[in-house]
């Protein structure tokens, strides 16, 4: 039997691989996050609320993000890819790809010049598809880390990032590079990948512009999002005063997609309706359903305040057919009622609940890893503890193991990491960097010297409350040496100007 090594790979840094990675960290071991993107956060760094409680999904997971992003001992590899896997429990070695970014990650300080002085635009992924970014750019305001890629499909090659980087950070001749991980467990948390309809549905997407995914619509809603967070139509820019939401796209349906319920979909429906009647008062969103699933703890009433607080129409059929109508691209619903009859109604918009599928890397990674699949490609999990996989040493959560919502994830995550670290308890604090703090400043005695950081939040704090005058009145309390206002203050950037305006100010509370 191989030595046991006191360090787990968390493949994914979604919301379930950080948690899973922190809990894992902080009880004294070493851990690799591998994500494949540019940055961490996956889904959930998309969204623009989270439900039940309509808070706001950054404000949540960015905090999160940043302690992942910092902790001694998470090292924390992105744009990366499992090549090969070798090893049993205990003793796992791992052939990492990490593919270039053709910036210098330890020399880029996210400026952002160069995103701002590429001359190539290119389809911005982060926002789904309805705005543009640059070829150079960074995935999102609040990205961890906080470092400039260049997208190569897109890149031109004209030198001019290169020109205006200070920091030298931009070098075209990165190469890719393959390193040896060698580890004592694994925890699979890739997430899952949306429904995507085919060319030729019947709902219309792809082929009417005002017909979106939910994920879309998230992005809609969201402060930081194509149209800072107002409500409008991708064909016109208008505002769709009538909305409909079509439920179960994808899922529960065994002729265009897959016959389990994605879990999630009934309640996202819900709260998207909810935000964007908050929004824009004008909206009326009207949900089409077979039933309502709301399970959780209090989801019920959230239902409930939907439909008596704001008015969130709930219509139980499944529409029959979409047209559009060329001249205004408003939509005509065709649908049968529950009394028999058919019905034509008109709406400016429509939302589909796309169900949640295997991420789109499923059976590469069941190859890579050795485990097993179920008969819909989530990862086939023990009756008993669905954590464990058919290898042991490996272990799975999130979506990756069903469709499940973001505080079953987290849940779940932290029990991957408490198997983990129950193979590798006696390899506790082993391979782990001692955390190094500088020298506290002596305050006793001295009067107090405030610093007041308020935040924007884009429009989710801007929008409601009058930020500029809140700086102005909190600089003059009294001990108040400095008052500043941030679009983002939990974005990694910010977080740093906020230290050195510590240590400017000398501030002491």
């Amino acid at each position: 039997m191989m030595d046991k090594i006191g360090a787990v790979m968390v493949v994914g840094a979604g919301i379930g691989g950080s948690q899973a990675a922190l809990d894992l960290a902080d009880s004294g071991l070493k851990v690799y996050l591998i994500e494949t993107t540019t940055s961490i956060g996956g889904v959930m760094a998309q969204l623009d609320k989270t439900f039940p409680t309509n808070d706001c999904a950054m404000c949540i997971v960015s905090p999160k993000l940043v302690e992942t992003g910092r902790h001694q001992n998470i090292d924390l590899s992105i744009n990366c890819r499992i090549q090969e896997v070798s090893g049993e429990a205990g003793n796992f070695n791992i052939k990492v790809l990490k593919k270039t970014l053709h910036i210098d990650k330890e020399a880029c300080t996210g400026c952002g010049v160069c995103g701002q002085k590429c001359p190539v635009e290119a389809i911005d992924l982060f926002n789904e598809g309805l705005s543009l970014s640059k070829a150079t750019s960074v995935k999102y305001p609040q990205a961890v880390p906080l470092v400039y890629a260049i997208n190569k499909d897109y890149c031109i090659g004209c030198g001019v990032c290169e020109g205006v980087c200070k920091a030298n950070a931009v070098q075209y001749d990165l190469q890719d590079e393959l390193v040896e991980i060698n580890v004592g467990a694994i925890i699979l948390s890739p997430g899952f990948a949306e429904y995507i309809p085919p060319k030729g549905n019947v709902y219309g997407y792809g082929e009417f512009d005002n017909v979106v995914t939910s994920i879309e619509f998230e992005r809609i809603l969201s402060a930081s999002g194509p149209y800072s967070g107002k409500i409008l139509r991708p064909s016109d820019g208008d505002v769709p005063e009538k909305i409909a939401f079509l439920q179960c796209v994808g899922s529960r349906d065994v002729r265009d997609g897959q016959p389990y319920c994605s879990s999630v979909c009934c309640m996202y429906t819900a709260k998207e309706a909810v935000i964007a009647k908050e929004h824009m008062h004008q909206v009326n969103p009207t949900i089409f359903t077979m039933d309502i699933r709301a399970y959780g703890k209090d989801f019920d009433k959230y239902i409930e305040r939907a439909r008596e607080e704001y008015g969130v129409q709930y219509i139980r059929s499944r529409i029959s057919s979409i047209t559009e109508i060329k001249e205004t691209h408003d939509l005509k619903i065709q649908y049968e009622t529950e009394n028999n009859e058919i019905v034509e109604e008109l709406f400016n918009m429509i939302v589909l609940a796309v169900g949640l599928y295997p991420p789109d890397d499923a059976q590469y990674l069941a190859e890579t890893f050795g485990i097993e699949l179920n008969q819909f490609d989530f990862a086939k999990t023990d009756v008993f503890n669905r954590v464990l996989t058919s290898i042991p040493g490996i272990f799975a959560c999130g979506a990756f193991t069903s469709p499940k919502d973001i505080p079953d994830t987290v849940t779940q995550a932290s029990a991957a990491a408490g198997c983990a670290g129950t193979i590798l308890y006696d390899k506790r604090g082993t391979l782990i960097t001692e955390k190094s703090l500088p020298p506290e400043i002596f305050v006793n005695g001295k009067p107090p010297r405030i610093g007041v950081f308020i935040c924007h939040c884009g429009i989710n704090i801007g929008g409601t409350v009058d930020v500029p005058e809140v700086t102005k009145y909190a600089g003059m309390l009294p001990n108040v040496v400095l008052a500043d206002r941030n679009l983002y203050t939990c974005s990694a950037d910010t977080q740093t100007i906020i230290k050195e305006k510590i240590k400017e100010y000398n501030l002491n509370r």
